[in-house]
Parts: structure tokens; sequence; C-alpha cells
């Protein structure tokens, strides 16, 4: 009875074709999505740390400026640690806002500087605070002020607060419409199997000898079906990078083996998990409810 089971399970094979390609389909927008999620946060720090800030000094004595400058440096939230002097300054103002005031002025009033940038989890305002007072209170007699954009850190940690919960409940949602199409694509596949379920259920055949080769297949087209995605995500991003070379100077190749990783589990425990639990609803139907 097993072997006659086995080969009509075998003669009557779905096709599983257009399920692999609607399960890549969908598992590809999700890893869309992802990458977006993930660009979004390196983005925002990105951004974060390419905000200058500048500790302005009131001493010129050149080894009073070396001993700042090393203890800026010394501290964990400071990374580029660089003295300005007049005529840097001088050539950063003209840069930034494209004149030359020497045909105005005969004299450089800017002052003296150590500029630094602080790394993307210490750019707020709390933080900053806290540096500024540190700074101050270590060297308060040679640095008269630490200044940066204070409406641009605050502007800017609202709308990456703002648009990363906006991404998140994106992402939450989309997930959700990826399991249930994924797990409607497997159920629609199954569906085509139910008589030769129902039969090999019939003529004796366990649970376990019914379920074993149909979640094999569902194991394999959940890999495939991954793979294929994997694919079309990972040429998509080098097309990306290729336009904008900026992504791939923000890229962390852990959160993106990471997002490959979790669409291969997605796509392969949905797969399984689908064709497991259709096999059993098939198992308890009675024969006429199958029509």
């Amino acid at each position: 009875m097993a072997d006659k089971a086995r080969s009509s399970l075998k003669r009557s094979k779905p096709n599983y074709i257009y399920t692999i390609i609607g399960v890549s389909i969908v598992l590809f927008i999700m890893g869309i999505m992802g990458w977006f999620f993930l660009n979004l946060h390196a983005v925002g720090n990105a951004f974060k740390e390419d905000i200058r800030l500048s500790a302005y000094l009131r001493s010129q004595n050149k080894d009073t400026i070396n001993q700042i400058q090393q203890f800026i440096a010394s501290r964990p939230y400071a990374k580029d640690v660089i003295y300005v002097d007049k005529n840097s300054a001088k050539e950063i103002w003209n840069k930034e806002n494209n004149e030359d005031w020497a045909t105005i002025l005969d004299v450089n009033p800017l002052p003296e500087s150590i500029d630094f940038y602080a790394k993307a989890e210490y750019v707020n305002l709390d933080s900053l605070t806290h540096i500024s007072n540190e700074l101050m209170q270590a060297y308060g007699n040679q640095i008269t002020d630490l200044q940066y954009p204070q409406s641009l850190v605050s502007n800017l940690n609202e709308r990456s607060s703002k648009i990363g919960l906006i991404f998140l409940v994106i992402a939450i949602f989309l997930g959700l419409i990826v399991i249930v199409s994924i797990d409607n694509t497997i159920r629609l596949a199954m569906f085509s199997n139910r008589f030769l379920i129902k039969t090999m259920q019939m003529v004796g055949a366990t649970r376990s000898f019914i379920s074993k080769p149909l979640n094999i297949r569902a194991l394999i087209n959940g890999l495939i079906s991954s793979s294929i995605a994997i694919v079309l995500l990972f040429t998509l991003i080098g097309w990306a990078e290729s336009q904008f070379p900026q992504l791939k100077a923000i890229r962390n190749m852990q959160l993106t083996l990471l997002l490959f990783g979790g669409l291969t589990i997605l796509g392969v425990g949905i797969s399984v998990f689908s064709t497991y639990r259709s096999v059993l609803k098939y198992l308890k139907m009675k024969l006429d409810e199958l029509y």
C-alpha cells in the first residue's frame, strides 16, 4: 500500500514553478524594504557624523593647544580632531560661503579652533551639552566656547526618529503581507494535491509518510525562492552603489548578510510551515469536503 501511495505521489507532482516565482517576488520586495531600512539608519549616522564641532581657543600657546587637542582626541566621542589656525579658518569660511572678504577687511577676525566630529550616538543635544560642559570644566581658561549647529542637530534627531518609526511601521505591515502572501501561495499550490493526500491516507499511509516528501519539497522550494530573491537583491544593491557611490561608503556587510539570512529563514520557514499545515488540513477533511 505504501509503495503504491509513494508511486502515486511521484506521478502527481504539482507544478511548483509559479509558486517559486511568486515567493521569490514577495521575498525580493521584502528584501528591498529591509535594505532601505538598514541604509536609512546608516545614512542618518553618516549625516550626524558629518556635523563639525568647533572648540574656539582663547590661548595661542602651542603647548596648551596640543594638550587640548590630545585631550579631545582621547575622549570616546571624538573623531578626526584637527587644529584650525586663522588662515585655515578663513579658507573654510570662504569655501562654505563662496566669497572672500579680503577685498573688504584687512584683518582676519576668525579665532583659532580645534575642530572635531562626534560619533553618531553622541550627536544629540543632551550629549553635546555634556561634551561642552566637560571641555569648559577642563579648559575653561583656554576655550571660549564650543559651537555646533544646534538647530540642525535638533531637527536631524527629530526627523530621523519620525522617519525611523514610519519605516518600522511600514516594515511590520509589509512583513505581515509577505507572510500572508507566501502562505496563500503555498496553500494554493497544495490545493491541487488535496485528492492525492486523501488517497494516500485512505490506502493506509501514515501522516509522517504523507507529509515528509511534501515538506522536503517545500524546504527545497523555499531555498530556491530565497536564493533567487537574494541574487536579485544583490544585483539591485550593486547597481544602486554604482549609481550612488555614497551607498558603498556606508555599506555594512554584516547587516547585509543578516538581511540575506533573514530572507532565507523567512522563505524556508513559511514554505515548510504552510505546507505542513495544508497537509494536516486535508487529512482532517472528509472526502466530500474536498470537492
